[in-house]
């Protein structure tokens, strides 16, 4: 809880530092890339750093961070930190980069707000920032408690087989090179994969696992990313070019917050493109799990051909008791689905429902409100951002 002092404090300043933030996180990342540019060549995304989506979602998180801790002070925004504890375990954050991190969003606060940054200011934006700096330690302690033998480290992984699903995604199946067990994961959760590039850059993505527990292997699901000249996409290349099977990666611990919780309500599973995957892993645990409430399945795609995993799609729903599978792309639609983009309007949608979304950050946003205007409560939509959350820095 923030103090009465800092309360008053960071309210009154909060509308200067809103609007700065973009600036300020800007500064922030060019002080700490040029203290530290071992973090922006083997940890940051360079993609995501160059295209600036990181940095407008540390602006986004922070502020909306500011905010909750003012307008509800008794309460703690845990599913926003909860999404991005899991980032930061999966990625191996150590707890003593969070004071990295604040000496020099500090020296960007001082150097962007100037003469307004007094030592009552400077003192309640502290203060914000340990809340969710020691939260966030904590958060990521316990989650890597749940993999000992994968804590803060990473595992090497075999490639046991890779499969071409269309033109631009191909999903690699993976175990243990040291043949020991494979760690327990929950369906709609992720791995981190590190690999070297020829710059010598160790960079980090996340990907989803294809698939329920239980199977003798992992499989993610890679899509190329086609984006000419820069960062973007450079590990999904260098994956898609030069790892086959009998190739190792190094992997983390499963991680990721979007999960199926048990429940025998009524679910609907939501995806644009490659936001498949970790909807086939959801798909596959009902059918496995005998789910007989109504599963609404809804997907939206460039066409038939680039629906990646759509066989998986077809057959466990049709495994399902009670499942309508709903497809629609933007061409060649040809009766293999829906003309257009995905639209629920005609989609009947139980009481109860549990949604779960991943996707394109507008096709997310769109499916949002149609659900909530079915009557789906917001608490019981779920969703999955792949690359940094917008989703705050836009609210």
């Amino acid at each position: 809880m923030l103090s009465e002092q800092s309360t008053a404090t960071v309210r009154a300043t909060l509308p200067a530092v809103g609007a700065a933030i973009g600036e300020i996180a800007d500064r922030f990342y060019e002080g700490l890339f040029a203290a530290h540019p071992e973090l922006l060549r083997d940890l940051f995304n360079r993609g995501n750093q160059a295209s600036g989506t990181q940095r407008r979602a540390l602006a986004g998180s922070i502020a909306a961070f500011a905010a909750h801790l003012v307008e509800r002070p008794d309460e703690r925004p845990d599913v926003m930190l909860s999404r991005i504890a899991h980032k930061h375990a999966s990625l191996g954050i150590a707890p003593e980069q969070y004071a990295i991190v604040h000496e020099h969003l500090f020296a960007a606060i001082a150097e962007v707000l100037g003469d307004a940054v007094t030592p009552e200011v400077a003192a309640a934006w502290d203060e914000v920032y340990w809340l969710m700096a020691n939260a966030l330690i904590a958060l990521e302690k316990r989650l890597r408690a749940r993999h000992p033998d994968d804590a803060r480290g990473w595992r090497t992984w075999r490639v046991v087989g890779r499969d071409e699903e269309t033109a631009d995604v191909a999903t690699f199946r993976m175990r243990p090179a040291d043949g020991g067990p494979l760690p327990d994961f929950r369906a709609g959760q992720y791995v981190s994969v590190r690999v070297t590039l020829a710059d010598g850059a160790r960079q980090i993505r996340q990907y989803s696992l294809v698939g329920a527990p239980g199977a003798p292997d992992r499989r993610i699901g890679v899509k190329r990313v086609r984006e000419a000249g820069g960062p973007d996409g450079e590990v999904s290349n260098h994956l898609h070019a030069h790892v086959a099977a009998g190739d190792t990666l190094e992997v983390s611990a499963p991680y990721g917050d979007l999960v199926l919780d048990g429940t025998d309500a009524p679910v609907l599973l939501a995806s644009a493109g490659i936001g498949v995957t970790p909807m086939i892993a959801m798909l596959e645990q009902l059918a496995l799990s005998g789910h007989r409430a109504p599963v609404t399945i809804v997907h939206a795609d460039r066409s038939p051909a680039d629906h990646a995993l759509r066989t998986d799609h077809e057959a466990y729903a049709g495994k399902l008791s009670d499942a309508a599978a709903h497809f629609w792309y933007e061409r060649d639609a040809d009766g293999a689905g829906l003309p257009g983009r995905a639209d629920l309007a005609a989609i009947p949608v139980a009481p109860g429902t549990r949604a779960y979304l991943c996707g394109p950050l507008p096709f997310m946003r769109a499916v949002r409100a149609q659900l909530l205007g079915k009557g789906v409560a917001a608490a019981d939509i779920h969703y999955e951002v792949f690359g940094p959350d917008l989703w705050l820095a836009q609210d």
